[in-house]
């Protein structure tokens, strides 16, 4: 049975402080009706695991030790356990880590089988963190999406592509998740687009996603600013390079044999990945997503939307609003301008664009 660990006594973090309140403990109840099934208990897991990403960080910067880590509470009690991290070598930080299945500990409480709708694996990203040791890295990747409205030149964005790929030919695409908040959800919007193209689609949870970059704001203002613009930007970082990697804590085995469990697309077939995002209007990072207009008929997203008056922006963008029991999602939206243009080339592609 996998033991909780005692955490700091009042720490601000701790999953018994900050935590998520009256959530239902997994039991052989499950086997019948699911929690998983449950959209706001899917919601709020997710959550956890996704700030069990940024307690790693945290923990290693502080180092605490196996004793009095923040971290494991978060995913412990929700039948999980820790796999391996993503860091990114330029500065040792954690960024993502992957979560998988516990099944001893659920044997423990009687529940022999992972209960419909609970991932076999999840690929949880942090956002930016503003504590010296990574901060400058993470800006980094925020400017770089301020920019370019794209994370593809980053060390972290070739990683978690490559570690989604590694898990999806292991657990198979059906049985994985993949989630991030912030800068970690632009990330695995991208990622998770980016193996869509390939016919390989992962559910994935997007929490306060970036949605405004400096590019689309300086295009909308005139052709001198957008050549100001491109002067500006050829000087912002943008190519990748190899230092990130994913730690050796973990057997995740290699790639062979991904092609074959994974389900190939056709041009018919595009429109079916379709993310979860979760945007509230009070966080002008990501409250663009909740612009409808998208094309009539299309289903690009899923995105549920909280609005609060007078609310700061610090809470809006936090991550513990969407594990929150107050947090009443008033709206869904299925065709969000924003999110169409994104995802426009997984409806206009062609089988021959897919293998190429």
């Amino acid at each position: 049975m996998a033991k909780q660990v005692v955490p700091p006594q009042s720490h601000p973090y701790a999953f018994h402080v900050s935590g998520p309140r009256n959530f239902t403990s997994l039991n052989w109840r499950d086997l019948i009706v699911s929690s998983w099934k449950d959209a706001n208990y899917k919601k709020t897991v997710i959550a956890c695991f996704v700030q069990a990403v940024y307690l790693l960080e945290l923990d290693r910067q502080e180092k605490r030790t196996q004793g009095n880590s923040l971290a494991p509470n978060w995913w412990i009690p929700f039948k999980y356990k820790f796999k391996q991290t993503l860091v990114d070598a330029r500065d040792g930080s954690i960024f993502g880590a992957i979560l998988e299945w516990d099944r001893s500990s659920a044997l423990s409480e009687l529940i022999p089988m992972r209960p419909s709708g609970a991932p076999r694996a999840v690929l949880a990203l942090r956002g930016t963190l503003l504590k010296s040791p990574t901060m400058r890295r993470d800006i980094e990747d925020d400017l770089r999406f301020l920019a370019w409205e794209s994370l593809k030149g980053s060390v972290r964005y070739k990683a978690a592509l490559e570690v989604l790929k590694l898990i999806c030919g292991k657990y198979g695409s059906n049985n994985v998740c993949i989630a991030g908040h912030s800068l970690g959800a632009g990330f695995a919007l991208q990622v998770g687009k980016e193996l869509a193209k390939e016919g390989i689609f992962v559910e994935a949870h997007l929490f306060n996603p970036p949605s405004v970059s400096l590019a689309m704001s300086f295009k909308s203002i005139g052709e001198k600013a957008e050549f100001v613009w491109n002067r500006l930007k050829s000087k912002l970082p943008y190519g990748c390079s190899s230092d990130a990697h994913i730690s050796n804590d973990a057997d995740i085995c290699s790639g062979a044999g991904l092609k074959s469990k994974m389900p190939q697309a056709s041009g018919s077939d595009m429109a079916k990945w379709v993310p979860y995002l979760y945007v509230n209007n009070g966080d002008y990072i990501c409250c663009y997503y909740n612009d409808g207009g998208g094309t009539k008929g299309e289903v690009a997203a899923k995105v549920f939307v909280v609005s609060k008056e007078k609310q700061r922006f610090v809470e809006a963008h936090g991550l513990e609003q969407w594990w929150s029991s107050d947090a009443e999602l008033h709206q869904v939206i299925h065709s969000s301008k924003l999110i169409t243009r994104q995802l426009r080339s997984l409806y206009t592609a062609t089988p021959s664009q897919l293998h190429s």
